[in-house]
């Protein structure tokens, strides 16, 4: 893919070194000139100029991008560069970065946004997986909402030990896509049986969660 990031400060770069060190082809876009710094990610291209500005948007040839991610640190930019990549340029798929979790309602699809990470959000869930057992966590959430990547700990009681992953009685729209297992990944197929602390992962629609937890035999909380 051709990868376009507005914002080359250190979340920026990161996104940019991980990219190409998976072989996609990509652009960094930076106006402040104290962070255009093109020997820390030489393989990318650089463009020094503002991601708000669509000069630099056409100049910078970001209509032939796959991905726009929306990277730097004020969310006021972060959702102009997505509303422009979006409705201006038709970039077919915009990540943004959410950096005041009070400011989530307004990544949606109104400002050009397909996916909207938070990373306080993402922190909050890791901690909760780390110490949460029988408890839902949402790890992720797709399509403004409408879908969310969710983790449960089976506990050492649970009374699906045993039991093949063809006899859970999932909902309709939940779909279980990995079973972690100690080091191994696990992709379920039918006759694969469940363990106590297997960590499983689910991809779901929104309020699915009660039925999951009623599949699974659990009572656990539920998420906010």
């Amino acid at each position: 893919m051709r990868v376009a990031i507005a914002g080359a400060g250190a979340v920026g770069r990161s996104i940019a070194s991980e990219l190409v060190e998976a072989g996609h082809t990509v652009m960094l876009i930076e106006r402040q000139s104290r962070q255009f710094v093109p020997e820390t990610v030489p393989e990318a291209d650089w463009v020094l100029g503002d991601a708000c500005e669509m000069s630099t948007l056409e100049d910078s040839g970001i209509q032939l991008c796959d991905v726009v991610i929306a990277a730097t640190g004020d969310d006021k930019v972060n959702l102009v560069v997505s509303l422009l990549a979006k409705t201006e340029f038709a970039v077919r798929r915009v990540v943004a970065r959410v950096n005041n979790p009070a400011n989530e309602w307004l990544f949606t699809e109104s400002w050009g946004v397909d996916v909207a990470v938070s990373t306080p959000r993402i922190l909050a869930a890791m901690v909760e997986e780390a110490v949460s057992v029988g408890d839902l966590v949402r790890l992720m959430t797709f399509r403004q909402g409408q879908a969310n990547l969710v983790e449960l700990t089976l506990p050492a009681d649970t009374p699906v030990a045993g039991k093949p992953v063809r006899e859970l009685a999932l909902p309709r729209d939940v779909a279980l896509v990995a079973i972690l297992r100690g080091e191994r990944v696990i992709v379920p197929q039918p006759d694969d049986p469940l363990e106590p602390g297997d960590e499983l992962l689910f991809v779901t629609s929104a309020g699915t969660e009660p039925d999951i937890r009623r599949a699974l035999g659990v009572n656990g909380r539920s998420m906010p």
